[in-house]
């Protein structure tokens, strides 16, 4: 009989975060040094146990008089005091002001006994029989009476306090050394998952491994909610290991996240962790993505033997749902804990820069990102690789919420973007097309670009469409597309094979002839494009059909998207040619079988080309000589 778990109640999202708010996951109050206070939350009000200043003070450098003594004073009708001494700050004066007599003093100085006043030194001149003063003063003029600032009794801070550099600096002045804040919720996070090794240790890609993203990433977002994180040794899928690490979390922390083995395949074991150690109160919210949400509880016993219980969230295992997850459902709930208001949520209104469908029922957070038209409009559109793919956490600048009940986003239709900070910004220029080295040097000199690698065929399609501000093309092109050319260069492609050809390739025809395993790129690269049309040229030659050479070439629809890929995949033996460039064989230490050059070309929306980022790199790629010149089978556009 199958163990599988099945989603038959998924619940509401509101419903998630009503099991999130009954959780207990707010520690109790600690004292701290003062010095460690920047960011944390005062857990109790702090009244002044002393006034600020404790004394009478000077506020300005002059002299300190009786203010009745300069009534009338003024430049055309000075009068005369006698000087007593000096009054010096951090020094008991040792002077008393009388009346018709003055005192220099210093900022900050104690006002000497007799003194209401002080003269700005700007306004007197001392002369050979004492101090002329060319202007009147009130009494209190110039001076800082003690407790002006806050008086001993007074409220100076309330508890919720996000203590910053100027709340310091009061309860400094205040003498507060330690003060009591919330204690920061201790979050302990486990990653599951046999395929995950942890950044740094070596991957294996035979077995499936992949580099552990979640932890790093969740951490980061805990600790900018406001929660302390214990990283947990990784979990496989075994249940015995993930229940001793879950139950040492449960143990040592007020909330435990996990992430990954949460959803209803057989091997996915840790919601019975849950129901066997504590509680388990959701396992699946009708939400995407992260339909595979657990919220419960961990039985709990402390280093003092006392029981109780740990909240538990388990997260979904890809990197871009665990994200969205973790910041929809469970940051608001650490930085409630943590004793943080709310940040004031960063939103910008836009349209749809393309029409996007949604057919599944249940609230859709969509990763999107931003674009600004050159009238400054907002433009809006998907970024969805895929829950896998880790780079759409920073193609995204937000999410659209949409509604379980909307099908149909249209291109130009408003929508309001939930940003993932207030920093966030479009970036100053969006290009998309032919991933290429030479291409990366010139977007390095273009204040913050964004480029998407979707090839050469996907990219005129979207500039078709009118989404990109550039569109960068390599190789042959079928369908053009009304666009304004920047600039452009030429490289040269072939075949890649081990250092020093031991297998002796010398053409296309050996690839057809011969047994040979071969590595190529994915269709929506100009490579493919160029090697399909070479491999047709052979046919043509041989008077067969291209499709016959086709089959005869062992791998040819094994296909990899990045241009380095096939390279990788012959320097680990697990190919003995691939496609690429003659600058990545070079760079790498293989052997190459020049197959001929490629045109790169540089095209632009016609309706952007006054962007700031548009001109940028039209001026990047105008002067292309001396970048050209350190990449082995680069050259200039022919002229």
């Amino acid at each position: 009989m199958s163990d599988r778990r099945e989603f038959r109640d998924l619940v509401e999202p509101e419903k998630a975060r009503e099991a999130i708010a009954s959780l207990e996951i707010a520690p109790e109050a600690e004292t701290i040094p003062l010095s460690e206070a920047r960011e944390r939350v005062l857990a109790e009000r702090v009244d002044a146990q002393l006034d600020v200043p404790g004394f009478d003070r000077a506020s300005m450098d002059g002299y300190a008089v009786q203010a009745r003594d300069t009534f009338g004073a003024d430049e055309s009708d000075p009068i005369m005091l006698d000087i007593t001494g000096a009054v010096h700050a951090g020094a008991e004066p040792t002077v008393t002001v009388a009346s018709g007599v003055c005192a220099e003093i210093s900022t900050g100085a104690v006002l000497p006994d007799g003194a209401d006043a002080v003269v700005v030194v700007e306004r007197t001149d001392e002369l050979e029989g004492g101090l002329e003063v060319r202007t009147s003063v009130a009494p209190g003029d110039n001076v800082m009476f003690a407790g002006a600032d806050i008086a001993s009794g007074a409220r100076a801070l309330g508890p919720g306090t996000e203590l910053t550099a100027r709340d310091i600096g009061l309860l400094s002045a205040l003498g507060c050394e330690e003060v009591t804040v919330q204690r920061q919720p201790r979050v302990g996070i486990v990653s599951t998952g046999d395929e995950l090794v942890r950044p740094g240790g070596s991957l294996d890609h035979g077995r499936g491994e992949i580099y552990d993203v979640n932890s790093a990433t969740i951490a980061a977002g805990v600790e900018e909610a406001g929660g302390e994180t214990v990283l947990y040794p990784h979990a496989g899928d075994d249940y015995d290991e993930m229940e001793r690490l879950l139950s040492q979390a449960a143990d040592e922390c007020d909330l435990v996240l996990s992430s990954g083995s949460t959803s209803a395949s057989a091997v996915d074991v840790i919601y019975r962790v849950i129901e066997r150690r504590g509680d388990l109160l959701i396992h699946g919210v009708a939400v995407k993505p992260g339909k595979p949400m657990l919220i419960g509880r961990l039985d709990q016993n402390d280093s003092a033997g006392q029981s109780g219980d740990s909240a538990y969230i388990g997260l979904p295992g890809y990197p871009v749902s665990a994200l969205t997850i973790f910041r929809t459902f469970v940051a608001p709930a650490i930085r409630s804990a943590a004793g943080r208001s709310e940040p004031r949520t960063a939103t910008i209104d836009g349209q749809m820069a393309v029409e996007e469908r949604y057919d599944q029922g249940r609230m859709r957070l969509m990763p999107v990102g931003l674009l600004e038209n050159t009238d400054g409009e907002t433009l809006v559109y998907p970024v969805d690789k895929g829950s896998g793919a880790t780079t759409s956490l920073v193609d995204a600048d937000g999410v659209v919420t949409v509604d379980p009940d909307t099908s149909y986003l249209a291109n130009g239709e408003d929508v309001t973007v939930t940003l993932f900070s207030p920093a966030v910004r479009p970036p100053t220029l969006l290009g998309v097309g032919e991933d290429d080295p030479a291409l990366n040097r010139f977007l390095d000199q273009v204040d913050q670009p964004r480029y998407l690698s979707v090839g050469s065929r996907e990219s005129l399609r979207r500039l078709r469409n009118g989404l990109p501000d550039v569109a960068v093309t390599a190789g042959p092109v079928k369908r053009d597309v009304e666009a304004t050319v920047l600039g452009g260069w030429e490289r040269e492609w072939g075949l890649l094979v081990p250092d020093g050809n031991p297998e002796s390739v010398t053409s296309l025809a050996d690839l057809v002839d011969r047994d040979l395993r071969f590595v190529n790129r994915t269709t929506d690269s100009g490579l493919r494009t160029s090697l399909a049309n070479a491999v047709a040229g052979v046919a043509e030659k041989r008077g067969v059909d291209r499709h016959d050479l086709v089959k005869a070439i062992d791998g040819f629809e094994f296909a990899v998207r990045a241009y380095e890929s096939p390279a990788r995949k012959v320097l680990s033996g697990d190919a003995d040619v691939g496609l690429g460039l003659r600058t990545t064989a070079a760079e790498l230490g293989l052997g190459f079988v020049s197959l001929g050059t490629q045109s790169v070309r540089v095209r632009a929306n016609p309706d952007r080309t006054e962007k700031d980022g548009v001109r940028e790199l039209e001026s990047a790629v105008t002067d292309v000589e001396e970048t050209l010149a350190e990449m082995p089978g680069y050259q200039p556009r022919p002229q």
